[in-house]
């Protein structure tokens, strides 16, 4: 595939013209093998247990970082949508390890349901302890917010207006604390100011620790230790922008933590989208 095979015939056609290269690593005592050969071989791997396999391998090799933000995040897969055979686009749902740089697991979406499905089926293969998960507001979801926990980690989860109560509650909670100067409220501040590509960009974070009390949600949620807020200020060509979004969180009020975990999340476009985009078939 990175080198432009796409089908099988491409496979041989590649294998058959690397033949030289090839053989001084590999075991090749009948040649390349036949398209129909890769084809028989791949349809008889069963992907549920080729995936345990990869990931005990996985397991193997990478590095633990204590710490770790594993961003989750679902990308749809580009030119995947088949009109002839009536094939919707492929969604996968994919671990990324934002310091090792390292897919930990990937899920595709059934055809028939979402990433909020594929989610939980994702995170009961990886080994997450002491690592910080980050998802966006699809998967602000109690189950999966559990799922994370009982494997002994932290999450850093977007809260969004899907969540009703929840969301109305956190926002008037930094409204009334921004208007008495966070007084009598567990806080941590957190500010980054980037200039570059003609571009100016200030993000204010802060945490809200030791919230029992004050929402009513609180609860439901398994580990709900504290709640972010990101408020982005961006100035381009003489217009400015602001952006305010609100997270949940199981960390204590380290409002750098908070955004750099934050930060390392949105580094997933970058670092492994875009290279599913460009290439997938």
């Amino acid at each position: 595939m990175i080198c432009g095979a796409d089908g099988w015939v491409g496979i041989e056609t590649y294998g058959c013209a690397k033949y030289e290269w090839l053989k001084t690593f590999l075991e090749l005592p009948n040649g390349i093998p036949s398209h129909d050969t890769f084809t028989r071989v791949f349809a008889q791997i069963n992907p549920h247990q080729f995936q345990s396999c990869f990931l005990d391998w996985m397991r193997s090799i990478q590095k633990i970082t204590e710490g770790e933000v594993v961003a989750i995040d679902g990308k749809t897969l580009r030119s995947s949508y088949d009109k002839s055979s009536d094939q919707s686009a492929i969604q996968i749902v994919s671990a990324w390890a934002t310091t090792n740089r390292l897919v930990l697991g990937q899920v595709k979406v059934d055809e028939k349901s979402n990433e909020i499905t594929a989610i939980p089926e994702l995170l009961k293969v990886l080994e997450l302890s002491g690592c910080i998960v980050t998802i966006d507001a699809i998967g602000c979801q109690k189950e999966i917010v559990k799922l994370i926990t009982q494997q002994n980690a932290d999450y850093v989860i977007t809260l969004k207006k899907n969540q009703g109560n929840l969301y109305d509650e956190v926002e008037k909670l930094f409204n009334s604390g921004i208007n008495a100067g966070f007084e009598g409220i567990e806080h941590s501040p957190y500010k980054t100011d980037e200039i570059g590509h003609g571009r100016r960009e200030i993000r204010h974070y802060v945490m809200l620790s030791q919230i029992q009390s004050r929402l009513n949600s609180n609860s439901v949620w398994s580990n709900f230790n504290s709640v972010g807020m990101v408020e982005s200020v961006r100035s381009l060509n003489g217009e400015t922008t602001v952006e305010t979004h609100y997270f949940i969180s199981s960390l204590e009020s380290n409002a750098k933590q908070f955004g750099n975990s934050i930060r390392s999340h949105w580094g997933i476009e970058n670092s492994l989208h875009w290279i599913l985009y460009w290439m997938s078939p």
